[in-house]
């Protein structure tokens, strides 16, 4: 069964950067112990906050629509189990963390779940690195929320928990989520092949302005 936290007891932040995190020590989680997990963020249209057992239905509709995985070789999501599965990794990152994946609405309909996104730790192939990711229901579309969702995200990460990178993975193929990306100050600096027998995937990342000399300079 799927479990929505109620008290989360701030950790030391994972990802990319683990190693130069802890170097600053005292410093992050000074920062990171002044963030409300439970909070809700907004734009000046979107409602983010932590999902929660709430929102399975939502997700598996959004997770398992062709039309939101055209470009992603897994492919969308066939089953009720495995919408779960998705959620209940994304509720243990916000345990062990006190961030990651949002639930979107706007704020005209805030209980009307619009999409998925926020930062937290993917694994790029052997290097876990904090990543910036989104899906939006088709209705969402060409309105330019993911523009808004992740120029948010950016500054959460930077300002709020004091990040010194934050990376992206994308399809070459995908123009709109590269726009996207692009659109926010994020920078190609790389390819992963992830995804065997097809062209790699696109790299992407933005540096903290004032820590960017801590920022881990290889990517590939």
């Amino acid at each position: 069964m799927v479990a929505d936290p109620q008290t989360l007891e701030p950790v030391p932040l994972v990802g990319t950067s683990v190693g130069e995190i802890f170097m600053r020590g005292n410093t992050v989680m000074n920062v990171f112990k002044g963030v409300d997990a439970s909070m809700q963020r907004k734009t000046s249209r979107l409602l983010l906050r932590r999902p929660g057992a709430q929102d399975l239905g939502s997700l598996f509709a959004i997770y398992g629509d062709p039309a939101t995985h055209r470009f992603n070789p897994a492919g969308p999501l066939t089953a009720i189990d495995q919408a779960e599965s998705l959620l209940e990794d994304w509720l243990k990152h916000w345990r062990e963390n006190g961030y990651g994946q949002w639930a979107i609405a706007t704020l005209e309909a805030p209980g009307t779940v619009i999409g998925f996104g926020g930062i937290d730790a993917r694994n790029y192939l052997e290097v876990e690195r904090l990543n910036l990711g989104y899906r939006f229901a088709v209705a969402a579309w060409g309105k330019g929320y993911a523009t808004e969702l992740g120029r948010s995200a950016l500054d959460f990460g930077f300002t709020e928990l004091m990040l010194p990178q934050i990376h992206a993975v994308v399809r070459p193929a995908h123009s709109a989520s590269i726009s996207v990306l692009e659109k926010i100050g994020m920078q190609q600096v790389g390819i992963l092949a992830d995804v065997p027998g097809q062209a790699p995937s696109l790299v992407f990342r933005a540096c903290h302005p004032r820590l960017e000399g801590r920022s881990d300079a290889s990517d590939g």
